[in-house]
């Protein structure tokens, strides 16, 4: 490191030196071009790390500048991310804030060139984005390291692990949830519950399957292995597990779904083996999506304030771009139950 990156904040030029290339080209990997060599890319990103530096925000002219945050999200357009991102945005045009999109990282996708967290993170800074609105589940330590050192905030929605070190996150009462759920098809008489899940390893998925284990154990009755499915928070999964559950010797009567997608293709998996929502089998899911309310029999379901959770993270996220101090750094936003036609009594303990 020469003596100017030691006196102060490196400069382009003090990376560019470092580097042996020009200004312009450590300018052009900063913003992401794509005219710029593999090999001399990967070199300037090397001196990067190594100066740690971080681009200074772009200069805005008095009175007509904006705040822009970055949201990131990985998961696609789906029904549960549509509203979160709908509450981000609706926030953002409430407090005049520009909201730029983007995709975060992923171990799935195949990219020409995988950025390292430190260099995405840095692309970040240097857009001159305040702070950054995540919908991911890949987001790693180092993720968060690195907008850390860019001095970047950033807040997770329904993070995989909330217990990650300095991770700011918004979610809601998913146990509480699960908890509701169970209660409420065990007071329709149901006693063998399955449960079609998301992500295995996803908290909120756990916390989901973990309140409908409580709401059985509250009645001395059990949540067998074989009850419980986890794949993705998808259609095809809901199909998948549903398919599972129901083919077992002893079927549940009752399955709780881990979302609303989950749980519309559990609904195809009874309908191709003949059986009939709610007569031959109650279903019900969770979030409360749009999803819910256009299903065939319309979805009883567990439901989170999505875009409430998209709004309340961007204002978590401005208010920690502001130098501000916030009073938790996981906050939970209370669940309930909606119920609709997809639930009722088991055959055997219906009246009449």
């Amino acid at each position: 490191m020469d003596n100017g990156a030691r006196r102060g904040r490196p400069t382009l030029a003090t990376v560019a030196a470092s580097a042996g290339v020009s200004v312009a080209t450590v300018s052009k990997v900063l913003n992401g071009r794509s005219d710029v060599a593999a090999d001399t890319r990967a070199r300037v990103q090397d001196v990067l790390q190594q100066h740690q530096y971080v681009a200074p925000a772009p200069r805005r002219a008095e009175g007509h500048g904006t705040t822009t945050v970055e949201l990131v999200f990985d998961y696609g357009l789906h029904a549960y991310t549509g509203e979160v991102v709908q509450g981000v945005l609706d926030a953002a045009v409430e407090l005049g804030v520009t909201v730029s999109v983007s995709s975060g990282p992923r171990r799935d996708r195949v990219q020409p060139a995988l950025e390292s967290p430190s260099a995405w993170a840095r692309r970040i800074a240097a857009a001159g984005r305040r702070a950054v609105v995540a919908i991911t589940g890949e987001l790693t330590a180092t993720h968060l390291a690195a907008l850390d050192r860019a001095k970047v905030p950033v807040v997770v929605i329904d993070p995989l692990n909330p217990q990650l070190a300095r991770l700011t996150s918004v979610g809601a009462t998913n146990f509480a949830g699960g908890m509701t759920a169970g209660e409420h098809l065990l007071a329709l008489g149901h006693r063998r519950i399955g449960y079609a899940g998301g992500t295995p390893t996803a908290a909120c998925n756990q916390a989901r399957v973990g309140g409908l284990r409580a709401a059985l154990e509250a009645q001395a009755l059990p949540l067998p292995p074989e009850y419980v499915t986890a794949a993705l928070f998808d259609y095809g999964s809901g199909f998948e597990g549903g398919a599972q559950l129901l083919d077992l010797p002893e079927p549940p009567t009752a399955i709780f779904a881990g979302s609303d997608e989950v749980a519309l293709g559990v609904i195809e998996a009874a309908r191709v083996r003949g059986l009939r929502v709610p007569q031959d089998l109650s279903v019900m899911g969770f979030d409360d999506t749009q999803l819910a309310r256009m299903a065939s029999p319309p979805l009883t379901t567990i439901r989170q304030p999505l875009s409430e959770m998209g709004a309340v993270a961007l204002r978590t996220a401005l208010r920690l771009a502001a130098g501000e101090t916030i009073d938790s750094h996981h906050v939970e936003l209370a669940t309930r139950l909606v119920v609709r036609g997809s639930t009722a009594a088991p055959a055997g303990r219906r009246s009449g």
